[in-house]
């Protein structure tokens, strides 16, 4: 990609990101990027960056679900920060928060916490749901920002018939799987047909969170 080499990465390969909610204009938080996270989150239109504390590549979302779609880029006029316009998928922060910036400055030097608290941390970083929301993110992902190859954008490029006709096939894989009584074929079948119920889901603007309400209506 020839705008990396436009930009000026540190010693350490490194580059501040700034990220901003696309519409309210709230910065949203500070993170680093290698030049493969800056690749990483330009092609795929969501943000990605390096943990200097864990020496790896991560997508922002990648445990919370919580993923943020680039909506513009910009870096400033040194070449060396960066700035991501997004579409902020419920909070910004590990805490909570909607942004990492809630710790005020007042006049007299003191720290005001202005929290904005939006998600319960145990809800949302329980293994399970994680696993689930994460996967609900990335197909949003895809839809609003379609990519040549991508099976996910593929299926929304083709519409509800063609998705639908996909749930059937796969419905049917897993009846079959039942039948030959074979854990691992039916695991994977599930997790197949699982995943194409979340691309349905996504096309009809159903959200996760909308079918956890009712599960708790026909359980209570």
């Amino acid at each position: 990609m020839e705008l990396l080499e436009q930009i000026r990465f540190d010693d350490n390969g490194l580059i501040p990101a700034i990220v901003q909610d696309a519409e309210s204009g709230e910065v949203l938080m500070l993170a680093y990027m290698n030049k493969d996270a800056v690749q990483k989150s330009l092609e795929a239109g969501i943000t990605h960056f390096w943990s200097r504390s864990r020496q790896k590549l991560w997508m922002k979302g990648e445990s919370s679900g919580h993923i943020q779609v680039i909506k513009e880029a910009y870096f400033d006029c040194d070449k060396d920060a960066l700035l991501f316009k997004v579409k902020q998928t419920t909070a910004a922060c590990h805490t909570g928060n909607y942004s990492c910036f809630f710790n005020k400055i007042d006049k007299n030097y003191d720290i005001i916490e202005e929290e904005k608290q939006v998600f319960s941390l145990e809800e949302v970083y329980s293994s399970n749901a994680a696993i689930l929301q994460e996967l609900y993110q990335v197909v949003v992902g895809r839809k609003e920002n379609r990519k040549e190859g991508s099976y996910t954008s593929y299926l929304f490029e083709k519409g509800l018939d063609k998705i639908l006709k996909k749930i059937g096939e796969e419905s049917s894989e897993v009846i079959i799987a039942s039948k030959n009584h074979s854990k691992e074929e039916v695991t994977y079948e599930v997790s197949d047909l699982v995943y194409h119920l979340m691309v349905l889901l996504v096309e009809q603007g159903v959200s996760l969170e909308d079918v956890y309400a009712w599960a708790d209506k026909v359980n209570a």
